[in-house]
């Protein structure tokens, strides 16, 4: 199963109008944090990574979407139980309004990848990776818990979710407007 999925993600990946996806999870608590002009709608934000979205991504700049044309996101398409599961993977943090931020993720990014991964299977490998490269629990393991006075290096962050997945993420921060230090945001691979 695990070699069925890689060998799809690389025919994946050489085939569309992109040169590789980024799989964006965040932490909640930051991002709940940053967030100036409206807080977030619950007043304590998950305590675990969740996703925020698979970008088919182009090295000539890696940070902006490519133009996509695909068709339009169709809730119909996200059938029950895989809406059950992006609930708890993939649930929007800020508003709460799930199915609003899956419409606008699959608009913005995951149209763009539609050539070889329709809404079903993008969203369906969205989940299945969240699950494969479960950052809560590997950094819990590595006795890495966020904590509001603990510090860690970012190698202290990367090294045990390289040896837990082989893969050397790229670690995203934001800067706390009230403390002006920095907060891990997002984990990309």
């Amino acid at each position: 199963l695990v070699l069925a999925f890689a060998f799809f993600f690389c025919y994946v990946v050489s085939s569309g109008s992109y040169d590789y996806f980024q799989f964006v999870q965040q932490w909640p608590p930051t991002n709940c944090r940053v967030r100036i002009k409206r807080p977030c709608s619950k007043p304590r934000p998950l305590q675990n990574f969740t996703i925020h979205g698979l970008w088919p991504s182009n090295y000539s700049n890696p940070t902006k979407p490519s133009n996509c044309n695909g068709s339009k996101y169709e809730d119909r398409k996200v059938y029950p139980k895989l809406r059950s599961k992006l609930k708890r993977s993939w649930p929007d943090v800020e508003s709460g309004n799930d199915t609003r931020f899956w419409e606008g993720e699959w608009n913005k990014h995951g149209r763009c990848s539609e050539q070889t991964l329709n809404q079903m299977q993008y969203f369906e490998i969205s989940h299945d990776m969240w699950v494969s490269y479960n950052i809560t629990e590997i950094l819990k393991n590595a006795s890495i818990v966020p904590h509001p006075t603990q510090k860690w290096s970012y190698s202290d962050i990367v090294s045990p979710i390289k040896t837990a997945t082989k893969r050397t993420p790229l670690l995203r921060c934001k800067t706390d407007p009230a403390t002006n230090t920095e907060l891990l945001h997002e984990v990309v691979f």
